[in-house]
C-alpha cells in the first residue's frame, strides 16, 4: 500500500511543478496519468500494484462524475446556448442525437451479434464529451471564443443529458429481458428521473437556505466554504441512489439549480469541487492505465478497434457537420469542433454502470467503450496543441 501511494504521490509532485510545460507540449493530464498507470502497474512495469475490483473502480468512477456533473452544470452559462449562431445548441440539439444514431448504425454493420438495444446503449455510452480531455482546446485563449465556449457547454451538458437516455434504454433492456410489459420500463425510468430529480431540487434549495442563514448572521468560515457544494454534489448523489433514483441526474440537476440560486457566490464556491473532482480525476485515469485497460486488452478484436477509430470520427464528425450546417464558420473550423469531442470519464462510468444489468453482448460493449477513450485519450491528447497552432497561426 505504501508503494502504490508513494509512486502516486510522487508522480502528483513531479506533474504539479512541471504542469505548465508538459501540457504546452503533446501531452495533457489525462493521457499522462494513464500511460503512468499503465507503464507502472502490471501490465508492463509491475511496481504500482493497485488491488481494487470492479466495485471499488465503480465508487471511484461514479463520485468523480457525480461532482464532475454538479460543477458542469453550476458553471454552464445557459445564456450562451443560442450565442454564436447556437453553436452549442446545435451541438446539442442536432449533434447529439445524430452521433447517437450514427453510433447505433455502425454498430448494426460491425457487430451483427450484438442485439440492436444493447448497441444503443453502447451508441448512448460513447456520445458524452470529456472537457477534461478537451482542456487544452476549451482553456486556450488562441482558440476563438465561439468555439471555445460552444464545446466547453457542450461537454458539460451533453453528459447530463446522456444520462437520462441512458435509462430509458436500460428500462427498455430489463423490460424485455424480464418479458414485461412495456408499462415497466415506463415505471422505471419515471422513478429514476422523478426521484433524481427531486433530490437534487430539494437539497439545493435546503442548502441555499441554510447558506442564506448562515451568511445572514456572519457564521461563514471561507475556507470551509470551499466544501460547500462538492458536500452537495456527493450529498445529492448519495440520497437519491439510496431512494431507488438516478444519483446522476441529482447531481446534474442539483448543479443546474445551484447556478442559479448561489448566481453571486458560485465562481468561488465552485472552486473546492473543481480542485476535488481533480484529484478524484487523477486517481481515476492511473486506476483506468493500470487495472481497467490491462483486463479488456485481450478482448480487443479488429471489428471493435475500427469501432472505436470510426466512433472518434465519423460518427462525431458528420453529425457536427450536419449541426453547423449554414453557419458563418468555415470547413476547418467546423471539422476541428467535429473532431474535440473526446470520449473520457462519462464514458468509463456508463460502461461500468451497465455491467450490472443483463446484457448478452456485456464483454463487447464494455470493450468497444474501453478501447474508444483509450484511442481518444491518445489521439486527442497529441492533436491539441497542433491542430490548435495551425488556426492561430492562420490567423483570423
Amino acid at each position: 500500500m505504501y508503494q502504490n501511494l508513494a509512486l502516486l504521490a510522487a508522480f502528483l509532485l513531479v506533474y504539479s511543478i512541471f504542469a505548465g510545460r508538459l501540457e504546452s507540449r503533446l501531452l495533457n493530464g489525462p493521457l499522462m496519468f494513464m500511460l503512468v498507470g499503465l507503464v507502472l502497474g502490471p501490465a508492463l512495469m509491475g511496481v504500482l500494484q493497485l488491488r481494487i475490483e470492479r466495485e471499488g473502480v465503480k465508487v471511484l468512477a461514479e463520485l468523480t462524475l457525480a461532482i464532475v456533473l454538479f460543477s458542469d452544470a453550476a458553471n454552464a452559462n445557459l445564456k450562451v446556448l443560442r450565442a454564436h449562431e447556437g453553436l452549442p445548441l446545435r451541438l446539442l440539439i442536432i449533434g447529439l442525437p445524430l452521433t447517437i444514431l450514427g453510433g447505433w448504425l455502425v454498430g448494426m454493420w460491425l457487430f451483427a451479434q450484438v442485439p440492436p438495444l444493447e448497441l444503443a446503449i453502447l451508441a448512448t455510452l460513447l456520445a458524452p464529451t470529456d472537457a477534461a480531455l478537451g482542456k487544452a482546446v476549451v482553456s486556450n485563449p488562441k482558440v476563438l471564443a465561439p468555439v471555445r465556449e460552444g464545446l466547453n457547454v457542450e461537454s458539460g451538458l451533453n453528459d447530463g443529458i446522456c444520462v437520462p437516455v441512458l435509462l430509458v434504454f436500460l428500462a427498455l433492456l430489463v423490460e424485455e429481458q424480464a418479458r414485461a410489459p412495456a408499462s415497466l420500463a415506463v415505471e422505471l425510468v419515471v422513478e429514476e428521473l422523478g426521484i433524481g430529480a427531486l433530490a437534487g431540487i430539494s437539497l439545493t434549495l435546503i442548502a441555499r437556505q441554510l447558506y442564506r442563514l448562515s451568511e445572514k448572521h456572519h457564521w461563514q468560515a471561507s475556507l470551509w466554504s470551499q466544501l460547500t457544494l462538492p458536500a452537495l454534489s456527493i450529498l445529492c448523489f448519495a440520497i437519491a441512489q439510496l431512494l431507488g433514483g438516478s444519483g446522476f441526474i441529482a447531481a446534474f440537476v442539483g448543479g443546474l439549480l445551484a447556478s442559479y440560486l448561489f448566481a453571486e457566490q458560485k465562481h468561488t464556491l465552485l472552486q473546492g469541487s473543481e480542485e476535488f473532482a481533480s484529484l478524484l480525476s487523477v486517481i481515476t485515469w492511473v486506476v483506468f492505465g493500470a487495472v481497467v485497460i490491462p483486463k479488456v486488452w485481450g478482448s480487443l478484436t479488429l471489428n471493435i478497434w475500427l469501432y472505436a477509430i470510426l466512433s472518434l470520427t465519423v460518427i462525431r464528425v458528420i453529425p457536427v457537420l450536419v449541426g453547423l450546417w449554414a453557419t458563418r464558420f468555415d470547413f476547418e473550423t467546423r471539422l476541428f469542433i467535429g473532431w474535440f469531442g473526446p470520449r473520457g470519464l462519462a464514458t468509463i462510468v456508463f460502461a461500468v454502470m451497465i455491467m450490472d444489468y443483463p446484457l448478452q453482448a456485456t464483454n463487447t460493449v464494455v470493450a468497444t467503450a474501453i478501447c474508444t477513450v483509450l484511442l481518444s485519450v491518445l489521439l486527442h491528447g497529441v492533436s491539441a496543441n497542433p491542430w490548435v497552432a495551425r488556426l492561430a497561426g492562420r490567423g483570423p
